[in-house]
């Protein structure tokens, strides 16, 4: 039986290791994989090209035994993210989501962060608004986590109204009827949209933008950030 595992993947780290190898953080679509990229640092490396930062891969890499790191023996460029570095807001969004994704993916398989992270850096090289992405981001990451926040009911049990106004209680994670409050029927509309939804369609939407800060509040405070 062979003992290579050829993926899609992303790379999250790379660290310089020794004279010409790198050791790399994969997420993949078969989790979290952990290997070494012997001489690719070397001028004439084949693998170089296909372990860039921001981009899509297709890896091969040969398992590692004994906890021993495994060997990566192939790698193919898809899809280059190339636009995300030339941008400040994007770079440091994309960057912020590959290193809240490899230390969640590390307690976990890490195979259901893969679609999560590569909707994320697609959007960020088309140009989607860096707020609603991050929106998205934060709400889906939550999700994945398996974090437990109402959209259902407010604070007191009670059916959310559509014709009520809402704050959202970062304690309770849960949203508070309030006369004059910043949540009314369309943002929690927009909520569910976003949980339900890939990133791509949440961003079709229309009139999107002015609603964001307030349903980033939440989604950050479901991450307790």
């Amino acid at each position: 039986m062979s003992n290579d595992i050829r993926t899609k993947a992303i790379v999250l780290r790379r660290t310089n290791y020794g004279e010409s190898d790198r050791i790399l953080n994969l997420l993949t679509e078969k989790g979290l994989i952990s290997c070494i990229a012997k001489g690719v640092r070397k001028e004439k490396s084949k693998l170089a090209g296909g372990i860039e930062m921001f981009c899509l891969s297709e890896v091969t890499v040969h398992e590692g035994i004994n906890n021993k790191l495994g060997i990566l023996t192939s790698a193919k460029m898809l899809e280059a993210y190339q636009n995300i570095v030339l941008k400040l807001e994007e770079l440091e969004l994309g960057s912020l989501v590959l290193k809240k994704v490899e230390k969640a993916a590390e307690a976990t398989s890490g195979a259901e962060f893969f679609d999560l992270t590569h909707q994320i850096l697609t959007a960020l090289n088309v140009g989607v608004n860096p707020e609603l992405v991050e929106t998205w981001f934060w709400f889906n990451f939550a999700r994945v986590s398996g974090e437990q926040f109402n959209l259902v009911k407010d604070i007191d049990g009670n059916e959310l109204d559509p014709f009520k106004t809402y704050i959202w209680d970062s304690t309770e994670l849960a949203l508070k009827e309030q006369i004059g409050g910043n949540i009314t029927a369309s943002e929690i509309k927009l909520m569910r949209l976003i949980l339900s939804s890939d990133l791509k369609t949440v961003s079709r939407v229309k009139d999107i933008v002015p609603k964001l800060p307030s349903i980033l509040y939440v989604a950050k405070s479901v991450n307790k950030l």
